[in-house]
């Protein structure tokens, strides 16, 4: 959310020369386009405002984190006035799918667990992916690389703003690592003017090269979320700007005509913030066509919503004429009764030792919707906070499906509250054998201090129930005395190798100050199948090319359901198949022919509606 400006000297220090952070000057361009849409919505289509190339990441100044007490960091603005929306009613609702008592299930011990970033704004805002070898982490106002097994990589901290030269470290950063074409996005807001700046690395090495981009708004895109789809990275705002999408293939190549296209989600349900959340694809793309999905969460007690449900919106990207670009409600999905709303404004949750209590974030999707390919359907992951009364928070999570037709259901959800412990800011997401994962924040009023935790559920699990025993990431070791506004999300990224969960998230330390976690963990087996993991883990997936042949060797499938081999182009279509493969001890072998195909990147995936398993390769 919305940043002061920030002047301590370690943010000062990387306020040096355009010269040193570019090796091209930056292009101006800021073309605008305003065109009406066959459904009367207005689009509009912007070029980047700035575009430049930049240096090596490993050779600009290296930041050292950050030791100013919270209490002096710059502190987030409240952009947004609930309390006239908000105040309609107290946990009302009963709610029909709430967990009441823990899993049993082995922990799943955390493999990395390191504090990350305490960044120079408060809250630190941490966002963070993973890619191969890879992990980055990006905060208020700093990004650090780090190796897979926790080790800061060299040339690897930098502050935000170097990414964009004469730009200042206004916050709400998100990273992502776009496995589909193998490089790493990170995006910041800016503040007068009004922009939005994403970043695209140049190579699959964080420290390297990036192209750099900046968009101009009209009104300030406060707490931006994105997405990777087939035809762009989409995103939302805590603003007017609800629909947006930024033409990926072009950011990729580094092409500074690269187009942004604006609309507004119409009949947006709120209570007065707006996130609703793209679709963000982890397993293989949608094919091409399929439009970008968005989820927003409207509660009954918001101002014109009749039921607790999720709306969902079709997002249509048309980038050879993007004034015939569209929006357009598809769904109004209802879900078991929730309460989304909690009293005292951004004040909701109690902490030991103190009367300050904390923001819930409350009325909204928190980041991600995690979109999953499978054979025959689609899932969608996501979750958010819940009030069981008098302020006391549960997580809410939700897996939705559709049979590859857009038509979403619930296929399974549950409410997450197995203490009179208050769980929030959470992040869900899922992996390649359908098991899903949930990490939040955690406190109470007596002895727990924000800390953070996480559970999960196997995929052949009872649906609605997390089956894992809780385990913790981190103890918090006081509460934050100084402000209500506490964190605005956390976030729960899949490795590339479709087993292991990354989570970022923020937690307290000692002397009321606020620091960040870094911790990955597996709820597939740690090393073959074990009793509680007894269908899919480890897959190990070998693919070579011989000659016109792609060869696909696939060992540890467990069953003996037949399973399907396929090459999938970039923009997601299937371009090759192999069906109705029954694996023998535990191993497939197939042959495809792709001397039909052109050179480039693709996708082989091998799977069924239980597991899949999926290796970039190269064809000649």
């Amino acid at each position: 959310m919305k940043m002061k400006t920030l002047t301590i000297a370690l943010v000062l220090s990387s306020g040096f020369s355009m010269a040193q952070t570019t090796s091209e000057a930056p292009q101006e361009m800021s073309k605008k386009r305003v065109e009406t849409n066959e459904l009367g919505q207005q689009v509009t289509t912007f070029q980047p405002s700035a575009f430049m190339h930049t240096i090596p990441a490993r050779e600009w100044p290296q930041l050292k984190d950050s030791n100013v007490p919270s209490a002096d960091k710059v502190k987030i603005r409240n952009n947004f006035d609930r309390e006239g929306y908000l105040e309609a009613q107290e946990a009302t609702d009963i709610d029909p799918v709430v967990q009441s008592t823990a899993g049993t299930k082995t922990n799943r011990a955390p493999i990395v667990n390191l504090n990350g970033q305490s960044g120079s704004g408060l809250p630190p805002d941490p966002s963070g992916a993973a890619g191969p070898g890879f992990y980055v982490q990006g905060v208020n106002t700093s990004v650090r690389c780090y190796t897979n097994t926790g080790s800061v990589v060299p040339g690897g901290t930098f502050s935000l703003s170097s990414l964009w030269a004469g730009s200042s470290n206004a916050g709400d950063p998100i990273v992502m690592y776009d496995r589909h074409a193998d490089r790493w996005f990170i995006s910041q807001f800016n503040q007068s003017p009004n922009r939005i700046l994403i970043a695209i690395s140049e190579t699959n090495d964080p420290t390297g090269s990036y192209y750099a981009y900046s968009y101009t708004f009209a009104q300030f895109p406060d707490y931006p979320k994105y997405s990777i789809w087939w035809d762009g990275y989409y995103m939302t705002s805590n603003s007017t700007h609800t629909a947006v999408v930024f033409e990926r293939e072009k950011m990729l190549a580094g092409d500074p005509t690269a187009q942004m296209v604006s609309l507004s989600l119409p009949s947006l349900g709120n209570g007065g913030f707006r996130s609703p959340l793209p679709a963000d694809a982890d397993g293989p793309l949608p094919p091409d066509g399929t439009p970008c999905y968005f989820f927003n969460l409207e509660d009954n007690a918001f101002s014109g919503v009749s039921q607790d449900q999720i709306e969902i919106y079709e997002f249509n990207t048309d980038w050879n004429n993007t004034g015939n670009s569209s929006v357009s409600s598809s769904q109004q999905l209802s879900v078991p009764s929730f309460d989304a709303v909690f009293t005292g404004g951004f004040a909701n949750i109690a902490q030991p030792g103190t009367s300050q209590r904390i923001d819930a974030i409350q009325g909204v999707l928190m980041y991600r919707a995690q979109h999953m390919r499978w054979q025959g359907y689609n899932t969608i992951v996501m979750s958010h906070a819940v009030d069981m009364g008098a302020n006391r928070a549960a997580v809410r999570w939700y897996e939705l499906r559709d049979a590859n037709d857009g038509n979403w259901s619930v296929h399974q959800s549950g409410t997450y509250d197995p203490t009179n412990d208050s769980r929030f800011m959470s992040s869900a997401a899922m992996d390649n054998y359908g098991n899903i994962a949930l990490a939040y924040s955690i406190c109470n009023s007596t002895d727990i201090y924000p800390g953070i935790r996480y559970t999960g559920r196997l995929s052949t699990d009872p649906l609605g129930q997390m089956t894992f025993a809780e385990e913790t990431a981190i103890d918090g070791l006081s509460s934050q005395t100084f402000a209500d506004r506490f964190g605005d999300y956390g976030h729960m990224a899949l490795d590339p190798d479709g087993g292991t969960f990354w989570h970022t998230g923020e937690y307290m330390g000692s002397g009321g100050n606020a620091r960040t976690r870094i911790f990955s963990f597996r709820l597939a087996g740690e090393a073959g199948i074990d009793i509680l993991d007894p269908y899919y883990a480890n897959l190990v997936m070998n693919v070579h090319q011989s000659n016109s042949n792609l060869v696909i060797d696939v060992d540890g499938i467990h069953g003996e359901a037949s399973v399907v081999m396929e090459v999938i182009a970039m923009n997601g279509q299937v371009v090759k198949s192999l069906g109705s493969m029954h694996p023998q001890d535990k191993k497939v072998t197939g042959t495809i022919d792709v001397s039909s195909l052109e050179s480039g990147v693709y996708f082989v995936r091998v799977g069924n509606s239980n597991f899949q398993t999926t290796e970039r390769v190269m064809i000649k």
